[in-house]
């Protein structure tokens, strides 16, 4: 084994990340950085899906391909970031709904009028 630390990985958030974004992120890394990663996954995890997608990444690097010029901390499966306030506004919000006044629509009430005494 070797001493491999999380916090030394090219992605620091990298054990957070889900099979896909990890694909798409590890096309900014150089051939080293993703030894690193896919060395740290076989000593570590050993997910089937991540070895495979490393390696291929790898082949790729050495068959020539080149580090895509974006960053590798961009993180587009982040939700964006709420916005104060609510949408609802007085002319989007719909119709109050208010109960019948006798009863519900299937078990109405009896009117006054037909109660015995």
């Amino acid at each position: 084994m070797s001493d491999i630390d999380r916090r030394d990985l090219p992605l620091s958030d990298y054990d957070h990340l889900p099979a896909g974004a990890l694909r798409d992120r590890v096309r900014s890394l150089t051939e080293g950085e993703v030894r690193q990663l896919l060395d740290y996954e076989q000593e570590h995890a050993a997910r089937a899906p991540i070895i495979t997608a490393l390696s291929a990444r790898l082949e790729e690097l050495a068959a020539g391909a080149t580090p895509s010029s974006g960053t590798h901390e961009t993180r587009p499966e982040q939700p964006p970031a709420p916005s104060a306030g609510s949408p609802v506004t007085p002319a989007t919000s719909p119709e109050p709904i208010h109960p019948p006044p006798h009863g519900v629509p299937g078990s109405p009430g009896k009117p006054k009028g037909n109660r015995a005494r």
